[in-house]
């Protein structure tokens, strides 16, 4: 029977030494999983990286996958994330040309993704946004009615939610 791909997020907790990420990201490659998202980060123990990978994988596929990553030395834990456990965002700096006639309609676009304004020059101006996905996609794709320059964006970086707590802010 056909599965669908499907998006998948794994956060996988590792050591902190030289060629680690080389090796973890490797293995996705070798057995044929495209990376549509990759951020690296410390975290609270300077001797642990965290590794956020978003790739496509078929249930099956995905659990070999991890069970392959789990057997790295290097590899501490591998935690899949879902829309009920995980919290996800992505930052967005977006250059945008601003003429003076733009500029009060771009600033408001802006303040209603809750947005800000980190510089302006007399022809531009830069935009930073962080939010999920989706809340960055939406705004690229209002602001293509102006003249975008540049977009630069971090990727997903994301964290296990305790169980039985609000929605919170998780579709920001």
């Amino acid at each position: 029977m056909y599965k669908p791909l499907t998006k998948n997020i794994v956060s996988v907790l590792v050591l902190n030494k030289a060629n680690v990420l080389a090796r973890v990201v490797g293995m996705f490659g070798q057995r044929g999983f495209n990376i549509d998202s990759l951020t690296v980060s410390a975290t609270n123990d300077p001797t642990i990286s965290r590794i956020t990978i978003v790739f496509d994988a078929r249930a099956t596929s995905m659990q070999q996958i991890i069970t392959q990553t789990e057997k790295l030395e290097v590899v501490k834990s591998v935690t899949v994330l879902t829309r009920e456990n995980g919290l996800y965002r992505d930052m967005l700096l977006m250059k945008v040309q601003a003429r003076p006639e733009d500029r009060q309609a771009i600033k408001n676009i802006v303040d209603i993704y809750r947005g800000r304004i980190v510089d302006l020059s007399r022809d531009s101006l830069i935009v930073e946004l962080t939010g999920t996905p989706n809340k960055i996609n939406g705004f690229i794709d209002v602001m293509a009615d102006y003249n975008i320059q540049e977009v630069c964006r971090t990727g997903i970086t994301a964290i296990e939610v305790a169980e039985n707590i609000g929605e919170g802010d998780r579709d920001d």
